[in-house]
């Protein structure tokens, strides 16, 4: 494997990059010098919104991409690149359905902050990790005309997969539905997912997917790791994951990601 063409590094963050503690590691930012020394590009791509993205890497917020809600905002040096909207009317009238769905919260996520209109504390405290910039509101209905939206995440305290999938698959032709983790279910639009946003970023920046390395660990990076040569599942990563991507690396409280850097570090130091 030589990975001394490499000239992007992807990562995921919740289940990657991240820690079991949710946190970046020093070495990663140790790492990151050397990376900026070889004219490495570093991006961070998340279902997370782009301001808990920003605070997770804040030293090094500035100097890298992030591409926030699996793919619908990509922001550099807090510049927006690109961000893809829905039809507010199709937010309208999808809400209501959504309300339907046995204790499942809804997020209308924005560029600039995530709307609920839930007032469960207990949902609310576990709901800021990972919006941080967010507005509790009366009625969700009322927001989109106002506040363009990028995607509507929703969340339930079992399982995603078994409680709410059931009751939006009907919405496959119109929507881009993603299982992002074991609670959450990300709704979007059809072309929005981390691997168009990658491809945006491979064309704007002349690198091509052999220069592309990826690293993912949930459905939601499936797209994004088919757009690299080098694509790396966490050893903690979904099945489906493990066999869409051609590596594996040691699980996110490992350092999995550091020590395929490393190797990358290496392989461009003479």
């Amino acid at each position: 494997m030589d990975l001394s063409n490499v000239k992007m590094i992807v990562s995921d963050m919740d289940g990657t990059l991240l820690n079991s503690e949710e946190e970046v590691s020093t070495l990663f930012f140790d790492q990151f010098e050397k990376l900026k020394a070889h004219k490495i590009h570093f991006v961070a791509a998340s279902g997370r919104q782009y301001n808990s993205i920003a605070q997770k890497l804040y030293p090094i917020k500035d100097q890298i991409t992030i591409v926030g809600e699996n793919g619908g905002v990509i922001k550099k040096e807090n510049k927006t690149l690109l961000l893809q909207t829905f039809d507010p009317q199709k937010v309208v009238e999808l809400i209501p359905v959504l309300r339907k769905i046995k204790n499942t919260f809804i997020i209308l996520c924005g560029e600039h902050k995530a709307f609920i209109e839930t007032k469960n504390q207990r949902f609310i405290d576990m709901f800021q990790e990972y919006y941080s910039a967010h507005e509790l509101v009366q009625d969700l209905t009322t927001i989109p005309n106002h506040n363009p939206i990028i995607k509507i995440a929703l969340y339930h305290s079992e399982s995603s997969e078994k409680f709410i999938y059931p009751s939006v698959k009907q919405f496959e032709d119109v929507f881009l539905l993603k299982i992002s983790g074991k609670n959450w279910l990300d709704i979007s639009n059809l072309n929005s997912n981390k691997g168009t946003a990658i491809q945006f970023l491979q064309e704007k920046m002349n690198i091509t997917p052999e220069q592309t390395m990826v690293f993912g660990d949930y459905l939601n990076d499936l797209e994004m790791l088919e757009s690299a040569t080098f694509s790396f599942a966490m050893k903690n990563a979904h099945q489906e994951v493990k066999k869409t991507a051609r590596f594996m690396t040691e699980n996110n409280s490992n350092l999995g990601v550091e020590k395929v850097i490393e190797q990358v570090i290496k392989a461009n130091t003479n």
